[in-house]
């Protein structure tokens, strides 16, 4: 019998995994799109898995409850856009950029591509469409002053995100305020279109990376470094093979009735947005300080940090050395 139960031990010990899981929560944005496709390439692929992590993904509602979510400890990591570090910061919060996977600025107004509109003083006396909580809100008036524009040459109107696209693609709108890498393929059948960016007017906005709370990073940084290089392996697989992620995407979320050539060219533009020169051939979201100060110095020219901060204070590449 005493045979039999250590045969029976050896057996159970051989079929345990070799080290244990960390769990780890994840909340994304919002509803899945190509931003999001390396997060879902890599649990598709157990690519989290081999990297000793149980990684639960959520959907989000939008970049700002995500981070409300990473800031009150329900969520250990969200991937979001990360420029939204500074008014998170600005109003108590205690979160910091870990890792910025898509470096250059994105924000964009998009306009028929049919349009005489090519720059900013074209949207005089034309009607934008913006959401409430969009990231582009505050930086608006920086944006029209660049063209010489006010409120009171350029309606802009804030709907509901439901009616958004609603609004433009029935051309109640002449402009949607949005993202290139979301909007652009969405818009492809419906209304053609292309963009007015938003560093036209000088604006420099950080895009879409990962953000953690200062605790969480001392306390699981080990966990938080190899998320991130997993999903650098991700990223470099999705540079070659785009479709991948959009499969990915589908594949991990069978019930959201998305478009594979969307996803498909989403994830492109993602990739388009990865560098700026101050970050060009470094990795995969290792983040440059000269960046974060162009973005801060938008941030305090729209009001959304006061004078006096440092760079330092809202990312971190620790997690990538």
């Amino acid at each position: 019998m005493k045979k039999l139960l250590t045969i029976a031990a050896l057996l159970a010990a051989m079929t345990l995994p070799s080290h244990a899981q960390e769990k780890l929560s994840v909340r994304l944005d919002f509803s899945p799109w190509g931003v999001q496709a390396a997060m879902h390439l890599a649990k598709n692929r157990g690519w989290f898995r081999e990297a000793g992590l149980d990684v639960d993904i959520q959907d989000g509602r939008g970049s700002g409850n995500t981070i409300q979510l990473v800031n009150a400890g329900q969520v250990d990591v969200g991937q979001v856009q990360v420029g939204l570090v500074g008014s998170a910061r600005a109003q108590g919060a205690r979160i910091v950029s870990i890792w910025n996977f898509q470096r250059k600025t994105d924000l964009c107004v998009l306009v028929d591509r049919a349009s005489p509109i090519t720059r900013i003083a074209d949207l005089r006396g034309k009607k934008v469409v913006v959401f409430a909580a969009s990231p582009w809100a505050p930086f608006i008036d920086t944006f029209l002053r660049a063209g010489g524009l006010g409120r009171d040459d350029l309606p802009v109107e804030v709907v509901d995100p439901a009616a958004l696209w609603g609004t433009y693609i029935a051309k109640r709108a002449d402009g949607l305020m949005s993202t290139v890498g979301s909007a652009i393929p969405i818009a492809e059948g419906p209304r053609p279109s292309r963009c007015i960016l938003a560093s036209e007017g000088g604006v420099t906005f950080p895009s879409y990376g990962l953000v953690a709370r200062e605790d969480t990073i001392q306390s699981r940084g080990a966990a938080l470094r190899r998320l991130i290089q997993v999903q650098q392996r991700a990223w470099e697989h999705l540079r070659a093979n785009p479709e991948d992620g959009a499969r990915a995407v589908m594949a991990e979320r069978p019930d959201a009735r998305l478009d594979p050539k969307v996803l498909t060219e989403q994830v492109k533009l993602t990739i388009d947005y990865f560098d700026t020169p101050a970050s060009q051939g470094r990795p995969i979201g290792w983040q440059a300080r000269a960046d974060w100060d162009a973005a801060l110095k938008s941030m305090e020219a729209a009001g959304v940090v006061r004078p006096g901060w440092n760079a330092g204070d809202y990312f971190t590449n620790a997690l990538m050395e």
